[in-house]
């Protein structure tokens, strides 16, 4: 991922989750902080992280799994890479869809 891309992921993160990010973030730190976040959330506020999530629109089968005992990694990592795997592909299609703003009132008689 490239810086563009990474402090873009950042911004969205830090506004979806309300967190102050007052310094440039490599992926590690980016993943490790939004993990902490997780795990905070799961102890003593999982109907708001549920609900972070639903918004989000990470979708629930792979909650469910991340949740579960079954999973190989702890619930707070599992959820981490599906939130920032989810926020990519947002990125990504806000990007393919963009409109170029200059365009948008060519034929139009005011």
């Amino acid at each position: 991922m490239d810086n563009t891309q990474l402090n873009e992921l950042t911004a969205l993160i830090a506004r979806d989750f309300s967190l102050e990010i007052n310094e440039e973030l490599d992926e590690k730190a980016l993943f490790d902080m939004l993990a902490n976040e997780v795990a905070y959330l799961i102890e003593h506020k999982i109907d708001t992280l549920l609900s972070m999530l639903y918004r989000l629109d990470v979708l629930e089968p792979h909650i469910n799994h991340a949740l579960s005992p079954l999973c190989h990694e702890p619930a707070n990592i599992a959820i981490t890479k599906l939130i920032l795997d989810r926020q990519a592909q947002r990125l990504k299609t806000k990007k393919k869809y963009k409109v170029d703003k200059s365009n948008d009132l060519d034929g139009l008689a005011f």
